[in-house]
């Protein structure tokens, strides 16, 4: 009996590994000719944002309300269910990285640490040596944000949490907000959070108070840090569960929706929607309508080419390919290809679409 167990694993692995390496494969095939070219544009560091859409391990946490994501859950989530997901994962970082991974990774709807740590070093990206920010958030479901992050590259110095505490639901649990400090290639500090803010669930104008409680804790942090330094690195990415004219972005976080040149050293620029703006391009598809709840912040610091770090509003983008996209059978178009529909598994990747920003590193100009 142990003798067939262990032959059945063996085949499975098999399985596993020729599964995967034949998808690499085929997504390498995928990458069309703007694609490629995509690589020569590539900036000195790159930050992409993911919502992973609900990876999560197949083991109950007694304190979570996980029990979807069970091998005897409503949705029979398995050990290879959850191989795949990890596979799917790191296909999208790697072809956002354009073969050279991001030197950040933030994500959002993520477990716990075992699930980062096995997308790190049990999938295709292990080479990458990926390091991980992460601590469990007291959010009723157990879903985290996280930030992984190339140590050759980038080098943290400080972290932090922020929880999230209303006074007027106070049974509301949610994500913590994820502060990082850290140097970015050995040449200058930049300050970055990853978001998660609390979902629209009971409807978006019932929850609003939520998102805007979020977006002025988050405001406060960053006021704060432009009190120590008017010239701060400020990134701000995340899936906000808002549009970004939505009044919890736009009027309390009060990040600008419009390019504006020369940018306000400490004003906020949310190069998404600046990017929507021009393209119509949406991260996450509601009701046949492309939105951007899925945004790059940055603080005006970034957007000076005189600055050590920069980027520009045209470095910001949504990762729109072939492979994460299918046909929209109820509301004509694509549609993102997700994990699951409804209770049914599907086999994809997430809900949302990854975005990403480039940056570049001034070497003339050597900042204190």
């Amino acid at each position: 009996m142990v003798y067939q167990i262990w032959v059945l694993m063996k085949e499975l692995s098999k399985k596993i590994i020729f599964a995967t390496i034949t998808s690499f494969l085929l997504l390498s095939c995928a990458i069309n000719k703007e694609e490629k070219k995509e690589i020569e544009k590539r900036g000195d560091f790159r930050v992409m944002f993911y919502n992973a859409e609900n990876f999560f391990d197949t083991k109950h946490d007694s304190l979570k309300n996980d029990y979807e994501f069970l091998p005897d859950g409503k949705k029979f989530w398995d050990n290879r269910k959850l191989y795949e997901k990890i596979n799917n994962l790191s296909k999208v970082i790697t072809a956002v990285g354009q073969w050279e991974q991001p030197e950040l990774v933030g994500m959002c709807e993520i477990e716990n640490q075992n699930v980062l740590e096995m997308l790190v070093s049990n999938s295709p990206i292990f080479k990458t040596h990926y390091k991980i920010v992460h601590k469990e958030s007291p959010d009723h479901r157990g879903i985290d944000v996280a930030l992984l992050y190339r140590k050759e590259r980038f080098t943290p110095i400080k972290f932090e949490t922020f929880e999230i505490k209303m006074p007027f639901s106070p049974s509301t649990k949610t994500r913590d907000l994820l502060y990082v400090k850290g140097l970015v290639l050995g040449k200058d500090t930049l300050h970055v959070f990853v978001n998660h803010w609390p979902s629209r669930w009971g409807g978006q104008l019932e929850s609003e108070a939520k998102r805007v409680f979020v977006a002025q804790k988050l405001k406060s942090i960053t006021d704060s840090i432009f009190k120590l330094n008017n010239k701060a690195n400020i990134l701000i990415m995340g899936d906000f569960n808002d549009e970004p004219e939505n009044i919890s972005i736009k009027n309390y976080l009060r990040a600008g929706l419009e390019e504006q040149t020369p940018a306000n050293d400490t004003s906020l620029y949310n190069l998404t929607a600046i990017l929507h703006k021009k393209t119509g391009q949406g991260t996450h598809k509601y009701q046949g309508t492309w939105g951007v709840l899925d945004q790059m912040i940055v603080s005006g610091a970034l957007l000076n080419k005189q600055n050590k770090i920069y980027t520009s509003y045209n470095n910001s983008h949504i990762y729109i390919a072939p492979f994460l996209l299918e046909p929209d059978l109820k509301y004509t178009g694509e549609q993102v290809k997700r994990t699951y529909i409804g209770y049914s598994y599907h086999g994809g990747f997430s809900d949302h679409l990854p975005v990403y920003t480039d940056f570049f590193i001034n070497s003339s100009n050597e900042k204190n």
